[in-house]
């Protein structure tokens, strides 16, 4: 499960990351202020994935979430790629779950002597 929540939360980061031109350019919101909430999000989106091995990294990557869908009120067309990605994000999850469940029913069966 971890691996597929990082790529998800690796991609996202490098959309954030340039989300952060089309604000300036785009939505006219000052350099500083798309610096810091695109970039900060991207720096985010990066934590979380290094923290995946804790639950506070899928806490973060939730939160990313939530965050990266919120800048669709500043640029409309974040409504799409954040919910595109949070989607990406819940379906890492679940088949991350089902992969790890499938290792260990396979690791159980292939270690059971009878």
């Amino acid at each position: 499960m971890r691996s597929l929540a990082a790529i998800v939360l690796t991609f996202e980061a490098i959309v954030l990351a340039l989300v952060t031109p089309v604000m300036i350019s785009v939505a006219d919101i000052s350099k500083g202020v798309s610096l810091a909430v695109c970039l900060g999000l991207a720096l985010f989106t990066l934590i979380a994935a290094g923290l995946l091995r804790y639950k506070a990294g899928y806490v973060l990557g939730w939160i990313v979430q939530v965050g990266a869908v919120g800048l669709g009120f500043i640029v409309p067309v974040m409504f799409v790629l954040g919910l595109a990605f949070a989607s990406f994000w819940v379906m890492a999850i679940k088949l991350g779950r089902r992969i790890d469940e499938a290792k260990a029913a396979n690791a159980a069966a292939t270690t059971d002597p009878a």
